[in-house]
């Protein structure tokens, strides 16, 4: 267990909202699966967009004379809840799914509209907002990604560590 706020990687906290969009970037985050599910209890609308990623906190510069960058990352559920106009495309499938940008666009009849845009794979939506949960705390690693073993797996857990 680490404290927040961790100075190392950055981190400040392990539940961020869309009130913290224009602080966040996704650029080169692994996307490890996307599940579109219901609500339990039958709560309309029914749709809520997951998605497993491996999140970058922070790029660390090398010192001049080291290796190429090292990276702070921990596995994090990205849920978008009351999802509508769901639409996307995926392809190839052999090639990994990451995330170039994470786009809000205006808010129309009460809701924007989301964009997640790319490599191999484009997704749009309209909801209110999202949450991301980070599930484990950060591990400081030479790649923009964690290991199966690092990561605990795939999971769609709505609980930060901290």
């Amino acid at each position: 267990m680490i404290d927040l706020p961790h100075e190392p990687s950055g981190l400040e906290k392990a539940t961020w909202t869309a009130a913290d969009f224009a602080v966040m970037g996704w650029h080169d985050c692994r996307v490890r699966a996307i599940s579109v599910g219901e609500y339990e209890d039958g709560t309309l609308p029914p749709a809520r967009v997951l998605l497993d990623l491996d999140y970058i906190v922070r790029w660390v510069h090398p010192a001049a004379d080291q290796e190429p960058f090292t990276f702070w990352v921990f596995p994090a559920t990205l849920v978008f809840d009351g999802a509508s106009d769901i639409t996307g495309e995926l392809g190839p499938l052999h090639e990994v799914l990451e995330i170039a940008d994470i786009h809000r666009g205006e808010q129309t009849d009460g809701e924007p509209s989301w964009h997640v845009e790319g490599q191999n794979f484009d997704l749009r939506l309209r909801a209110a907002g999202y949450t991301q949960y980070l599930r484990r705390a950060p591990l400081h690693v030479p790649r923009m990604m964690l290991t199966s073993a690092e990561r605990g797996g795939i999971s769609f857990d709505e609980r930060a560590f901290a």
